[in-house]
């Protein structure tokens, strides 16, 4: 069996979620770009945990986190 035929294989067994990722896996190595195959395997990976965070709740996370950071370094 060729190495083709075996992915075919092996991608029609898994569920579609699965299937995407390897998708996107495949996609990004077309692409050439040496970071963007983790950040998409990342957010592949942790898909079925259904996050969806706001910029605006990452700003204010952000805002509630410094003043403690700076205020803990100081002392």
């Amino acid at each position: 069996m060729s190495v083709e035929e075996t992915l075919v294989e092996k991608l029609r067994a898994l569920p579609p979620d699965k299937q995407r990722s390897v998708l996107e896996f495949v996609e990004s190595l077309d692409e050439g770009n040496g970071s963007q195959p983790q950040r998409r395997l990342l957010r592949g990976a942790l898909s079925h945990l259904n996050i969806h965070i706001s910029e605006d709740q990452i700003t204010e996370a952000r805002r509630e986190m410094w003043p403690r950071y700076v205020r803990e370094g100081s002392d």
